[in-house]
């Protein structure tokens, strides 16, 4: 048995940042400590700052006088402002990717072109690009979408960081019939695009690809599609636990990628417990 980890799988730079700086302010702090939503789509991790005291909150008023921790999609400019009204201490581990976006969305937008967001209008970092236009921009995530939309004077196109280069440039591309001026900022993540370059060229040239990674974990969910676009044989799964050990043979070459969210010790247990149930 052959197993072969893709390049760049696992922490993201944003997520490793925003994780970081949650577990610093944990042992610095004695304020009680929450995050704004989960602060990563990976269930071990959650319950591991859970042991800690640190939880998730949806409204901002539950943080008052306490720490809040603004994951790395970050969050609507307006948080900032009710922040204070709250007493609350901002911790801000928005990535510098997103943080790009965002400014670019309040730019444009005070420059009076229409904002669209191509990516999914329920993800929390589109969700919080959006907040940086004043709410009022235009979020599509297909062809059908560009399809109906009316004809602008201006406007400007951003991604949302971790959908595919393929989405983007046929989307882009319809978009072009939509406006006399059409500015794009192609801000898909380059790690983003480095993880799914490589999920797919592993893909390519295995028997069966493992994609691990949170369920609800938007990259993952995409590089779960892509592997399965070049090899059939692609289970998603969230831990080791998960492996149905009875699908493979020692002669297969097995690929293993991983999400934005997902620890290296997880991606180790799958790769441990493969070597030891299967063999080598």
């Amino acid at each position: 048995m052959n197993i072969i980890v893709a390049e760049n799988s696992g922490f993201c730079f944003g997520v490793k940042r925003a994780i970081n700086k949650t577990f610093e302010a944990s042992k610095k702090n004695k304020k009680k400590i929450f995050t704004y939503g989960p602060l990563i789509h990976n269930n071990q991790v959650i319950n591991k700052l859970e042991k800690l005291g640190i939880n998730s909150i949806e409204k901002i008023e539950d943080a008052k006088n306490s720490i809040l921790i603004i994951r790395s999609h970050g969050v609507p400019l307006e948080i900032y402002d009710r922040a204070k009204e709250y007493n609350i201490e901002l911790i801000d581990t928005t990535c510098p990717f997103v943080r790009k976006v965002q400014t670019i969305a309040k730019e444009y937008h005070e420059k009076d072109y229409q904002i669209i967001i191509v990516g999914n209008p329920n993800h929390p970092e589109v969700i919080g690009i959006n907040g940086w236009c004043n709410n009022e921009a235009i979020i599509i995530e297909s062809i059908d979408e560009a399809n109906k939309l009316s004809v602008f004077d201006k406007i400007c196109v951003v991604a949302q960081t971790t959908i595919t280069l393929e989405k983007w440039n046929s989307i882009t591309k319809k978009l072009k019939e939509k406006a006399r001026e059409v500015i794009e900022f192609n801000t898909i993540c380059l790690a983003t695009k480095e993880r799914q370059d490589a999920c797919a060229k592993l893909a390519k040239k295995a028997d069966i690809m493992i994609v691990i990674g949170g369920y609800h974990s938007s990259n993952t969910q995409k590089l779960y599609k892509i592997s399965k676009k070049y090899c059939k044989n692609t289970i998603h799964i969230e831990t080791a636990e998960n492996l149905p050990l009875n699908i493979f043979n020692k002669d297969d070459i097995i690929g293993v990628t991983a999400g934005a969210s997902t620890p290296e010790w997880i991606i180790n247990d799958v790769i441990n417990k493969l070597k030891e149930k299967v063999g080598n």
